[in-house]
């Protein structure tokens, strides 16, 4: 006897609904193109739901508008605006979105949220608008011979078991020296050294979308049902040599394009990246890595 096909067209689909759910959003929107019955089911709020956060509810009732709740027709319509247009929530202090292939959260510190030294010095730091820029102020230096930018979120803000990078998003201004031959040291959670340094002027530097510039200033892994604080400081205090033009936006903190399900040690060594083959430390609900 002959295998029987399964015909997917029979079944209810409520069923559909249910396996969606389950699937993801990338792959949602895969399956949707199967069958008119898949894309019907594709399109259910009770398939976003599950693709957006548990408490999506909370977080954008915090925004600047929170009455986008109600605004779109779908949870579908809702989950795409939030991962194409960052909201700005806690008094415009960060800004949330997805991750589209995901769901899962990004945030950004605007430079306000950020404890730059002498940042509220005139002589030192001035605050003003900036291109393409998410907040109301970006952070522009004038001069400083001792620069020190710390950053920190709380890691029940961000989704679980995923693995996260910080990026600096910043520009230079056409004025700007004192960064050309002097790398920032990078430290997390208040580290005695360093696990990085970076150069604003190398070649690791990328240009985003929206016309900043971004370095990665490392990694960690955001363990299930952690708390306490993720905590990434930027320094260049060693030569003393004078700075001046570095506009900062904010610290971005994205889930990196690995398998979140994975943790660090049940990952081969010849599989890492290469960042992730240093040695790794727990710091107050994070595995940092360098």
């Amino acid at each position: 006897m002959g295998r029987r096909r399964l015909d997917l067209s029979a079944l209810p689909e409520d069923c559909i609904e249910n396996v969606l759910s389950f699937s993801g959003p990338r792959d949602t929107c895969r399956l949707s193109v199967i069958s008119s019955l898949f894309k019907s089911a594709a399109e259910s709020d009770a398939v976003w739901e599950k693709n957006l956060p548990p408490d999506y509810r909370s977080i954008i009732s915090r925004s600047t508008d929170p009455s986008m709740l109600t605004r779109f027709s779908s949870l579908k319509d809702l989950y795409f605006s939030l991962c194409d247009n960052p909201i700005l929530i806690d008094g415009a202090m960060l800004s949330f979105s997805l991750k589209k292939s995901t769901g899962k959260k990004c945030y950004m510190l605007s430079a306000r949220n950020l404890e730059i030294i002498w940042g509220d010095t005139s002589e030192y730091w001035q605050w003003t608008s900036g291109p393409e820029c998410r907040f109301g102020e970006v952070a522009e230096l004038i001069k400083v011979c001792w620069l020190s930018i710390r950053g920190k979120i709380s890691a029940s803000l961000l989704s679980p078991a995923t693995f996260y990078s910080a990026y600096l998003v910043f520009q230079l201004t056409t004025r700007t020296y004192g960064f050309d031959d002097h790398p920032l040291d990078v430290y997390w959670d208040g580290g005695e050294s360093p696990t990085r340094s970076v150069y604003l002027n190398g070649p690791y530097r990328r240009e985003r979308k929206d016309g900043w510039f971004e370095i990665e200033l490392g990694e960690f892994y955001n363990n299930e049902g952690e708390e306490g604080e993720i905590v990434m400081s930027v320094f260049e205090t060693d030569d003393f040599n004078w700075k001046c033009g570095l506009i900062v936006q904010g610290i971005e903190i994205r889930p990196r394009e690995i398998d979140s399900a994975t943790k660090p040690k049940e990952i081969d060594s010849a599989e890492k990246p290469l960042s992730l083959r240093r040695s790794k430390r727990v710091k107050r609900g994070a595995v940092v890595l360098g």
